[in-house]
Order: C-alpha cells, then sequence, then structure tokens
C-alpha cells in the first residue's frame, strides 16, 4: 500500500491516510501530511511542530527497526475539540520489554534511542504493544490543548491493495447515555463501496434514539440508493451489563471477558437491498469485557489470548493489532474494539 495522495481533497481530514513506510524518504512524506492535517484542524505552530515530532518518530522508527510498516494518519474528536492521532503498525522483531524502549538511551539499532521518549513526551497520550518476533502497534494523539480521557470506543479501516477508497466504516454515538457502534461494508470495493459505506455511516448519525435493531431499519431505509452493506449495530448498556446487538450480512462481532469469547449473530440479508428479518439480542457484557467487531475483510482465526497484554491496552492498538494480523489484502477491511471500564 502505497501513500493516499490527500493533498488535492478532505479525505486526510474527513477519514485519514494510510502511508507504507519503507524508506528514508517516506518519513518526509509522512511529516508533511501529519503537519497538514494539524494546520487544517487549527492547530498553533507550536503543537502542530509536536504532531510533525510524533510522525518523524514513529516513521523513522518504522524504517529503522520494522517490516511491512505502516502509518495512518487522522484526526482524532470528542465533542469539544479535535486533535490527530497517529497509528503505527508493523511486523518488525518486536520488544522485549515495552518500557526500557521508551526511555531516551535505549536502542536496539545503534541509534540515540530517544524515539518513543520523543513521542511520548510530544504526544497528549500514547499507547505501545509489543511482542518478540511480531512486531509493534503504537498509538498516539497529539490535541492543541488539554487533553481529554482516553476513550473506549476506537475503530479503524483500510482499502485493498490497489485501491484509494476504502468501502468498509465504522462510526459511535451516544444515545440517552449509552454508546452505540456500527461497522459496515458496502458490497464490493471500490469508489462505488465507499459510496454505500459513508451513507451507512451518515444515516447512523441521523437516526432516531432506538434500539439497534430499529437503527438497523432506518439505515435499510436511508441507503437503499447505494449498492447496499452489510452492516451492524451494538448498543453498550454499561449500566444493565449488556450489549444489544442487531446484524445483517457478514460483519462478525464477538464478546471477550479473560479468557471467553462469545460470538454475536447476524442475520442473512443486504441493508438497503435485501433486508430479510431484523433480530436483535443481548449478550452479557461485565466490566472488563470487550467487543470486537470487523468485516469479512479481516478473518476470523485470531484469539485476544493469543496475545498476552493486548486485551488490556487501548482499544486503538487492539484493533490496530488484529488489523495488522488478520485483516486480507484483497479486500477493504475494518476493525472496531469497544471496552467497559476495568
Amino acid at each position: 500500500m502505497g501513500a493516499i495522495d490527500v493533498s488535492g481533497d478532505d479525505r486526510l481530514v474527513d477519514e485519514g491516510a494510510w502511508f507504507q513506510v519503507e524508506e528514508l524518504g517516506a518519513v518526509g512524506t509522512v511529516r508533511r501530511a501529519a503537519e497538514l492535517l494539524a494546520g487544517r484542524m487549527g492547530f498553533d505552530e507550536a503543537r502542530a511542530g509536536a504532531v510533525a515530532i510524533v510522525a518523524v518518530e514513529l516513521a523513522s522508527n518504522l524504517v529503522k527497526h520494522a517490516d511491512n510498516g505502516l502509518l495512518l494518519i487522522r484526526p482524532a474528536r470528542n465533542d469539544r475539540v479535535a486533535g490527530v492521532e497517529l497509528l503505527a503498525l508493523d511486523s518488525g522483531p518486536g520488544m522485549t520489554d515495552v518500557v526500557s524502549s521508551t526511555r531516551d538511551g535505549h536502542s536496539t539499532a545503534g541509534s540515540l534511542g530517544i524515539g518513543l521518549g520523543a513521542i511520548g513526551r510530544q504526544s497528549s497520550w500514547f499507547d505501545v504493544f509489543s511482542l518478540p518476533g511480531r512486531g509493534t502497534v503504537t498509538a498516539a494523539q497529539v490535541w492543541p490543548g488539554e487533553a481529554p480521557e482516553p476513550g473506549r470506543v476506537a475503530g479503524v479501516s483500510r482499502p485493498m491493495s490497489g485501491e484509494q477508497s476504502c468501502g468498509d466504516g465504522f462510526a459511535v454515538r451516544t444515545v440517552e447515555g449509552r454508546r452505540q457502534v456500527l461497522v459496515c461494508d458496502g458490497l464490493g470495493h471500490g469508489p462505488l463501496a465507499a459510496v454505500a459505506a459513508r451513507a451507512a455511516v451518515h444515516a447512523f448519525h441521523l437516526a432516531p434514539a432506538a434500539p439497534p435493531a430499529a437503527v438497523l431499519e432506518h439505515l435499510h431505509r436511508a441507503i437503499s440508493h447505494t449498492r447496499g452493506a452489510a452492516a451492524a449495530v451494538a448498543e453498550l448498556d454499561s449500566a444493565a451489563g449488556l450489549v444489544r446487538y442487531a446484524g445483517l450480512g457478514n460483519i462478525a462481532g464477538s464478546v471477550h471477558h479473560d479468557a471467553d469469547r462469545r460470538g454475536l449473530v447476524s442475520m442473512p440479508g443486504i441493508v438497503g437491498h435485501q433486508r430479510r428479518t431484523v433480530r436483535e439480542f443481548d449478550y452479557p457484557f461485565p466490566d472488563g469485557a470487550c467487543l470486537v467487531m470487523h468485516s469479512d475483510g479481516v478473518t476470523d482465526r485470531w484469539r485476544l489470548t493469543d496475545y498476552v497484554g493486548l486485551a488490556a491496552r487501548s482499544p486503538q492498538v487492539i484493533a490496530g493489532t488484529l488489523l495488522r494480523d488478520a485483516a486480507v489484502r484483497r479486500d477493504d477491511a475494518c476493525v472496531l474494539v469497544a471496552r467497559t471500564a476495568p
């Protein structure tokens, strides 16, 4: 996957952009994209400089230490302010001691060893997960002022090889104090699939305050002008200790708690065209549980228990790790992760 050209449109602001980082020349490309996004998000010079430093250090680490390095630059938003988020994925040698690797002076490549330390100082928040022999995933956010509390829901998507438009999408909203999430997969791939996915995301945000099955019915009516999509909606009700789930088509969902994994049921159909039966199911969602949803561009052959310590990391890092290891190159891919409080 090469860099997506975002200089002439708003995709960098709307969805972010992926960069393949394998050679030193990619570091400058990543830095310029990060500065461009920071400027568009209204950062002042000092905070834009912090974004650039984080981008350069992440990209440089990928060049020096990584195999198959990918870096995502995208907006981070909450109700009050917009920031910049960077997500770096690699399949390199990994680290045996992440804590030591974040200290200045620690290096495995004969460098000054200030990369992760600089990322930590310049970021408002960052998180790292690494396993020896399996690679590293690093997420960092830079905010223009005081950073908000880290979120408990995050998704990540990327287009299939050779495409710039991604036909998979995700969205998050709060309804009457409960968090609802969407994962959708526009039929096929390319621009028309992306149109369907964006229509589903837009309709999700405009949907009435209703349970997941009713939201899915709303999406079915709203995107009938597109080629249609597979989609699933989940509602996290922490007070009740439940996740409510409704899906049509090949969106996979599962709840993970300790060593247990429970699959969630989606019904056959196509949102926007072949509705068939929409059914909603309730599943236990205790404190410390983790919800994972993904499109069929991600295989189902992963287990969180195969990654010691991953379940305790941020949703961004969990989603990035699963995307790195389980996504297929011949299809768009999307992973969304939601956690309860530990």
